[in-house]
């Protein structure tokens, strides 16, 4: 049987942003799997570095809309350790349950566009409206369905109010009649577990040698769960189970996060009962003091980790993110050898990529086939005379500081 090789991406109907996947098959099955990032590279960090701390938040926010609150709370819990600042306890339990709404919404996501990727139509159809519920209850709470604003340094911008509980408490029997048909579904199926079973195998071994993260992680028993094991806001205050499955498949990872969701009611009823009386920010100051540290959030997809370096003004030295895709991208080679061609698409969407949150830009790529790796001088001086070479006119640019 020969072998030949066939690209997937960086445009294709399967993936909703740009990556390159480069198969080798043999007939129908995936021999090798290879990934090639660096398609969606924004800039972001560089560009932390040119804002304030305050500017930062809404920056990091949009590096992707459906986790914007964890990274926006992952990177002023930076800040705020870096500044000294204690942050208010009732401020700590609004950011936990906004951070457990974005995951109902963003599982709920994920669930709609694993169906759509197998032909479940109907339950794309289904997740997407019951998502409609959380991400109203989402802009009820913070003015936005996505990137909600809701962070600051020191604090929250918004409170809750009592009225405003009582319509999430609403929303959450919705919510919870609506999951138990979807652990139904993931647990009885035949059609839906056919499918999924088997698919995109990755053993616990695997995982941990990979360090993959998340639903991908759990899915192969491995019980891992910041918000367990390092709380930050006020997790460290609620009960809940942190969900593993032993399938290590595209099943378990379905079983995972659809059983997640109902975890995620409990700790958000707990939130409302438990919530304190307070102040919802402490005033935090422009400036902050030279330092470093690092942050690290549950994030929808798993660990979230923030690097601020500070130099004493009102803007940071160095912000550094590493997503959770990231983490789970190393492994994907891994999941896809040896399965089919057919299944190649559910296996990417089953850890939830998010390649926004993940590219960077660290080489070009030459006619002649040659590479050269950028730093950040480098790649400034690369643009300038790109858009030179356009016609554009760079009279007054410096090539580079200090340079005419």
């Amino acid at each position: 049987m020969g072998k030949f090789v066939i690209p997937v991406g960086p445009q294709h109907p399967a993936l909703e942003e740009p990556e390159s996947f480069s198969l080798m098959l043999e007939g129908e099955r995936v021999a090798a799997a290879n990934v090639t990032l660096g398609y969606n590279h924004r800039g972001i960090e560089k560009a932390c570095e040119s804002r304030t701390y305050i500017q930062d938040i809404y920056l990091l926010e949009r590096i992707c809309g459906i986790c914007s609150h964890a990274h926006s709370t992952c990177y002023v819990q930076t800040v705020e350790d870096v500044a000294g600042l204690e942050v208010p306890k009732r401020a700590l339990y609004i950011r936990s349950l906004i951070g457990e709404l974005e995951r109902v919404h963003s599982h709920l996501l994920w669930l709609g566009i694993a169906g759509h990727e197998i032909g479940f139509e109907s339950l794309f159809m289904y997740s997407w409206k019951d998502r409609e519920v959380v991400m109203d209850i989402l802009e009820l709470l913070t003015g936005n369905r996505v990137n909600y604003g809701m962070n600051t340094v020191g604090g929250v911008r918004r409170d809750i109010t009592p009225e405003q509980a009582q319509d999430v408490l609403k929303a959450l029997v919705i919510l919870e009649e609506k999951t138990k048909y979807y652990i139904q579904l993931a647990n009885e199926e035949v059609t839906l577990i056919d499918r999924l079973q088997g698919v995109g195998r990755l053993s616990k071994e695997d995982v941990l040698k990979y360090g993959a993260t998340g639903p991908v992680m759990r899915a192969a028993g491995v019980s891992r769960d910041i918000r367990k094991d390092d709380p930050y806001a006020a997790y460290g205050e609620l009960d809940f189970e942190v969900i593993t499955d032993t399938h290590a498949d595209v099943l378990g990872r379905t079983v995972v996060r659809v059983k997640e969701l109902m975890e995620s009611y409990k700790m958000i009823r707990q939130i409302l009962k438990q919530m304190p009386d307070g102040p919802i920010t402490v005033r935090a100051p422009k400036k902050i003091p030279a330092g470093e540290a690092v942050s690290r959030y549950e994030a929808p997809r798993g660990e979230d980790i923030h690097y601020l370096r500070s130099d004493g003004t009102d803007k940071p030295d160095r912000v550094k993110v590493r997503a959770p895709t990231l983490a789970n991208l190393a492994a994907i080679s891994n999941m896809l050898e040896g399965g089919y061609l057919a299944d190649v698409p559910i296996v990417i969407a089953a850890i939830d990529p998010c390649f926004s949150c993940t590219d960077r830009a660290i080489k070009v790529v030459n006619a002649s086939g040659g590479e050269s790796m950028f730093d950040w001088e480098g790649l400034r001086r690369y643009s300038i005379d790109w858009y030179r070479k356009q016609g554009i006119d760079m009279k007054g640019t410096k090539l580079s500081r200090g340079e005419d």
